[in-house]
């Protein structure tokens, strides 16, 4: 689990760390670039918002939590924090297990579910756990934003399509979809493709052109001029102009129960998403950047959500590269941001209610095809078929199973490869680079030098239960075959031993010992395994003068013992 340093100024900053060093004359830059911002935001909170089955102006408030709970608690002075449309996805299909979407009950639990994963991710921060954001290898991940991708493009082409939203299992309603396709209304159909058309122009042109927000503007006044309500096309309806009052969501103490599992998926998700995001973009390229801070920041901006009456947030790669591209220097593009949100909410809310549902669609399918990661698979299927693989499992798993259960065991299968890859260590033979002192892996091609009554052996992996037994049974089969007099141990990778593996490693030294073989370590650099020598009490089967800074050293010291016996 990696660490981030701590900053020696942390503690004198327990707020507002993304300002520090802010000045006056950065605010032209910081308001260009809230202003791209918001353009870029607006319809895509909306969207979001759509997608998880909550009003437009939801969407809104978890934007604007998001964005000022980064701002106060947060460190990279970039990111951009609000509704996504990797977790909704995942927390919509959890929470309609519990209740109907669009129901007072169905946002009090989506509410509460923001507590839970702020919260988490307050928690997970507080503690430096950011290696927790190391649970989906790149594989797992590319195949789990495929599989959410899939989900989002087939509970969008409804709307866009101007057909009923089917029910049932996502591969289900797929054929649903594909035997209506002749019922599809051409208008919806013109608005949803003309718009997600538009975005992919705006965005081949210029990743600072608000795609979106033009496309919005124009089908809401084709929609309008056209009178296209009568013909079938769906609008957004009535948008509330008020802000709520904070407060926390009231469920039973079975329901807040039942959300924690869910909870932990989506904080898992998010950390991973924020610390990919910090560390693509962060604030000073010659400094380490904050995770562990920054999950602070995410579980801020998800708790406000929470009291808000939102839904949980997540750090936006793309939002967050708008505002490097637009020159924006710190957070107060983000509050910027929120601010003209807050104004739209209190004074334009009337401008949204004709936007039809397909334009929304349309955005929310320019998403759905920006997040599938089409070059890295050919990259993964190019360089390693299994990992490929995994790829595949992810997304199918993804797409087959109820959204939360396929990323539960996407992340099963992440935690299951690095365990493959631990058990898939075995023995290796070394040899000596000719007229050299050093001691290196065999390898077919290379010719080495092996000494007949010496085996230099090693173990590429740290040693744990997860190999301990492969260790020992090829020790033994070693040196059933070759019998030398000395053995050395080549410990360079080993960086953890565990009990089960002291105890392998105190059972191979005695059949050493009882077969007068002499047995020796070199080259135990890591601090973690020289701990576990003296706390597994391994020095009392192995003298201390036994260990050894380099396999020469080794040699040259018990080789002479070699000869008395």
């Amino acid at each position: 689990m990696t660490v981030q340093p701590r900053n020696d100024g942390d503690h004198h900053w327990p707020m507002l760390r993304s300002l520090r060093g802010w000045q006056i004359s950065a605010l032209p830059a910081d308001l260009a670039a809230g202003l791209t911002l918001a353009a870029i935001a607006i319809p895509e909170q909306m969207a979001t918002a759509k997608l998880g089955g909550f009003t437009p102006e939801t969407g809104f408030f978890a934007f604007m939590a998001g964005s000022l709970g980064f701002a106060l608690f947060g460190a990279n002075r970039f990111l951009s924090c609000g509704a996504d449309s990797t977790i909704t996805p995942i927390f919509a299909g959890g929470l309609a297990l519990l209740a109907a979407s669009g129901t007072p009950e169905y946002g009090s639990l989506a509410a509460a579910l923001a507590l839970l994963v702020g919260i988490m991710l307050v928690l997970a921060g507080g503690f430096r756990l950011g290696g927790i954001a190391n649970l989906l290898s790149v594989p797992v991940t590319v195949g789990f934003l495929a599989g959410i991708a899939v989900h989002i493009i087939v509970s969008q082409l409804p709307g866009v399509l101007g057909l009923p939203s089917p029910s049932g299992p996502t591969l289900a309603r797929i054929a649903t979809l594909a035997g209506e396709l002749g019922k599809a209304n051409a208008y919806t159909l013109i608005i949803g493709f003309g718009v997600l058309a538009t975005v992919m122009v705006c965005e081949r042109i210029s990743a600072r052109l608000p795609g979106a927000l033009i496309a919005l503007a124009a089908s809401t006044s084709f929609v309008v001029a056209a009178g296209l309500q009568a013909r079938g096309v769906s609008v957004i309806g009535e948008v509330s102009g008020t802000v709520p009052m904070p407060s926390v969501p009231l469920i039973g103490p079975e329901q807040w129960a039942k959300l924690v599992p869910l909870a932990f998926l989506i904080a898992v998700v998010v950390m991973v998403q924020t610390s990919a995001t910090t560390r693509s973009f962060p604030s000073d390229p010659n400094r380490p950047a904050d995770v562990d801070r920054d999950f602070i920041g995410a579980g801020a901006g998800s708790v406000l959500a929470g009291l808000f009456g939102a839904f949980p947030v997540n750090a936006s790669p793309p939002r967050t590269g708008i505002v490097v591209e637009t020159g924006g220097r710190s957070q107060v593009a983000g509050l910027l941001a929120a601010a003209i949100v807050l104004l739209l909410v209190l004074f334009g809310a009337r401008l949204l209610a004709h936007v039809p549902e397909a334009a929304l669609g349309g955005v929310l399918l320019f998403v759905a095809l920006r997040i599938v990661r089409v070059a890295q698979i050919v990259s993964v299927y190019r360089q390693s078929k299994g990992e490929f693989l995994l790829i595949l499992a992810t997304a199918a798993a993804i797409v087959a199973l109820p959204i939360e259960q396929g990323v539960a065991l996407g992340i099963s299968l992440s935690l299951l490869h690095g365990i493959w890859s631990t058990t898939r260590a075995h023995l290796i033979a070394f040899e000596r680079v000719p007229d050299t002192t050093i001691w290196w892996p065999a390898h077919p091609q290379i010719k080495g030098e092996v000494l007949s009554d010496v085996a230099v052996v090693g173990f590429q992996a740290p040693l744990s239960f997860l190999n301990a037994a492969t260790f020992r049974a090829d020790l033994q089969h070693m040196l059933r075959s070759r019998k030398p007099r000395l053995l050395v141990f080549e410990a360079s990778a080993i960086v953890e031993i565990d009990f089960t593996a002291a105890q392998a490693l105190r059972e191979v030294i005695a059949l050493c010992n009882e077969a007068g073989i002499v047995f020796a370590v070199a080259r135990l650099e890591s601090l973690r395994a020289q701990a576990a020598f003296e706390r597994f009490g391994l020095y009392d089967a192995l003298p201390r003068d036994h260990v050894f800074h380099s396999v020469d050293l080794a040699l040259r010291s018990l080789a002479p013992q070699l000869d008395t016996k």
